[in-house]
């Protein structure tokens, strides 16, 4: 099972590639204009927050790395495409970890605190990265859509050539 993990991660990337090789070509403060009604408001801010929930639950969580990094609101406001693609590289490291490190062990029961529950919380190494996948996707998905919305159309990022 891990090969085939270790293969749709690659796919993962090849996609999240073209969206960011499209993101490069939109002006800065487009990245970062406020589209009403989305959860992380824009475009960059969006984008952040997958790379962290990664680092969050794949790294902190699943693999009990301490003082992984964050991005501040400081650092946010000043990212570029750049910046995300750097945060990226980090949370293709800690995927390569992770899927290493649990690849006989998919279905073993996993805990750990999170900050928002009282009592720890159980799952399984295959659904922690399983969460984090398809979490990207619907940030992609709304990435795409804010994307539209101020009037930029991007490429088909659901049927990416697999290289």
């Amino acid at each position: 099972m891990s090969d085939s993990i270790k293969v749709q991660y690659d796919y993962i990337k090849n996609t999240r590639n073209v969206l960011l090789s499209f993101l490069e070509q939109l002006p800065k403060h487009v990245l970062h204009e406020v589209v009403p009604n989305f959860g992380f408001g824009c475009i960059i801010n969006t984008h952040i927050h997958v790379a962290d929930c990664y680092q969050y639950w794949l790294g902190t969580f699943g693999l009990r790395v301490e003082g992984l990094s964050f991005a501040t609101k400081e650092e946010i406001e000043n990212a570029d495409v750049n910046w995300v693609r750097e945060r990226f590289d980090k949370v293709d490291l800690i995927v390569q970890t992770f899927i290493e490190k649990y690849s006989s062990e998919w279905t073993m029961n996993i805990s750990g605190n999170v900050k928002w529950q009282a009592e720890p919380w159980k799952t399984t190494p295959l659904w922690l990265i399983t969460h984090a996948e398809t979490h990207e996707f619907h940030h992609k998905g709304q990435i795409v859509t804010m994307a539209r919305q101020l009037g930029f159309e991007p490429p088909d990022t659901d049927l990416a050539v697999i290289e």
